[in-house]
């Protein structure tokens, strides 16, 4: 058995995720981190990105996180994110992502097109991936 860390995924609407991980992935601005136990402390931002969690050498749970902080100490990891996205919200979310760019169109400046499209491509990203290990992914425990 791996060494295994506590991860705290927090979204500004609610706690997403407590529990073990052996290894985590998370997108960030110098590009994807991989965490294990004991890693050295940090804190990172967080980008538009596919978010692993490991356990077992199998992945556990595939998110989509938009941006927001990762802090990393030895045996805790903490992540704040802005948007976190279950992959079974998936379909919801690429509705309200339609929504958004039909009730802006023809008012939306460069930078928001450039910084919607990133999301989008993320989320797009992330949609293949649980896809592609359906079978293999277990559900979220309800509430």
């Amino acid at each position: 058995m791996a060494l295994r860390f506590h991860i705290d995924i927090v979204s500004s609407e609610s706690l997403i995720y407590s529990g073990q991980s052996d290894q985590t992935f998370v997108p960030t601005q110098q590009g994807e981190l991989g965490i294990y136990a004991r890693h050295a402390p940090m804190i990172a931002h967080l980008k538009p990105g596919i978010l692993r969690i490991m356990l077992d050498n199998k992945v556990k749970h595939t998110l989509f996180v938009s941006s927001g902080f990762i802090e990393v100490q030895p045996h805790v990891v903490t992540i704040l994110a802005d948007t976190i996205i279950r992959s079974e919200k998936f379909d919801e979310a690429a509705a309200k992502a339609a929504r958004f760019i039909e009730k802006h169109n023809g008012d939306i400046s460069r930078r928001t097109i450039d910084s919607e499209l990133a999301v989008q491509i993320a989320i797009y990203r992330t949609m293949e991936e649980v896809k592609n290990r359906k079978n293999e992914q277990q559900s979220w425990p309800e509430d």
